[in-house]
């Protein structure tokens, strides 16, 4: 490794498409902020970032939107998420216009290669002097402290906010993954939609997540009541109902199905020297929808496998990238198929 590799810092970024996660090497996990930006309609000027952004979703006048570049868990609008990147970036003191940080970012499996150039080419505009790509389940394997070096099997599903990552590990790479395009956002609609089906009432997407949070559940027998509160469709006035968390698992039913159709697949392409591997240690649960009331139970029936979540699953996938962006020169093979370095 070059003096200038060892004088630099090293950044990891899980680029997400409901939140973005930088770590710095020796330092840990130093923003994790929401994937949002605020914009002037006119000017396209960004008023605001991350959190503040969020806050102001559907609070907006009309000279105002705010914005998620990233979608599915790639790149929707190039621009603006590169503004986003340099605010956070200038935000955690990554300013050295001499010394430019080594970035890793993380991508889903199966991007295409268009995408991967997006990312790449994202974080060479924000000041990398070499950006390297790593695919989420490899990342989220390391970051849960799984031996993927090893010659055994490791299975791994990642429930972001725009794609659920599902992967089998070994000897350092994927043997057999799938990404689905079901996540956070998919959930936050999917109650949206039900809550308007069957309530005939409006509710907007911040209103959605905080029901997810509170009582949305994989496990239909989960008891618990949430008070929603949105605009009647027939009166055009605010209106409030009770909403239980069997009705949140009614709602999520068709996504769940998908995730645990997308783990069988996996699982049925599996080598059976890893299978039995697998049957033996479990799957490992991470992102943020791992922390849905009963996911891991859910899983388990799938699949009649064992299923957990990992100790800290929001942070798996950027602390799993950080250690791998600091052990470059001896983990070339987990860096995605066909991904090379490039310097500005």
């Amino acid at each position: 490794m070059s003096f200038l590799n060892k004088l630099g810092k090293k950044i990891a970024i899980d680029l997400g498409t409901a939140t973005v996660i930088i770590y710095e090497n020796n330092k840990g996990i130093i923003l994790q902020e929401p994937s949002f930006v605020a914009l002037d309609v006119k000017t396209n000027k960004v008023l605001a970032v991350g959190e503040e952004a969020r806050r102001m979703l559907g609070r907006t006048p009309a000279s105002i939107k705010v914005v998620r570049p990233l979608k599915d868990g790639v790149i929707a609008d190039f621009e603006v998420a590169e503004l986003m990147l340099k605010s956070f970036l200038q935000r955690v003191g990554v300013k050295n216009k001499f010394i430019k940080p080594l970035i890793m970012v993380c991508i889903p499996v199966g991007v295409t290669g268009v995408e991967s150039r997006a990312v790449l080419d994202a974080a060479i505009q924000v000041g990398a002097r070499k950006a390297f790509l790593i695919e989420e389940p490899v990342a989220a394997a390391i970051g849960a402290g799984l031996q993927i070096e090893k010659a055994e099997g490791s299975m791994v599903i990642d429930i972001g906010g725009g794609t659920t990552e599902i992967a089998v590990l070994s000897l350092g790479g994927i043997v057999v993954g799938e990404s689905i395009r079901v996540g956070g956002d998919k959930f936050d609609e999917a109650l949206v939609r039900y809550v308007r089906e069957n309530y005939n009432l409006v509710i907007g997407e911040a209103t959605a997540e905080e029901i997810k949070i509170n009582i949305g559940s994989a496990d239909p027998e989960f008891t618990a009541k949430f008070e929603v509160k949105g605009r009647d469709l027939m009166t055009g006035l605010p209106r409030h109902i009770e909403l239980s968390a069997a009705e949140s698992n009614k709602a999520f039913k068709e996504l769940l199905e998908s995730i645990g159709q997308g783990a069988r697949r996996v699982l049925e392409k599996t080598p059976p020297e890893l299978s039995a591997d697998i049957v033996e240690k479990g799957i490992i649960l991470t992102g943020g929808g791992s922390l849905l009331n009963g996911i891991d139970k859910f899983i388990s029936q799938k699949t009649e496998v064992g299923a957990f979540v990992a100790d800290d699953p929001l942070v798996c996938v950027a602390e799993g990238t950080g250690q791998a962006l600091s052990e470059l020169d001896k983990i070339s093979n987990v860096l995605s198929t066909g991904q090379q370095s490039i310097s500005s």
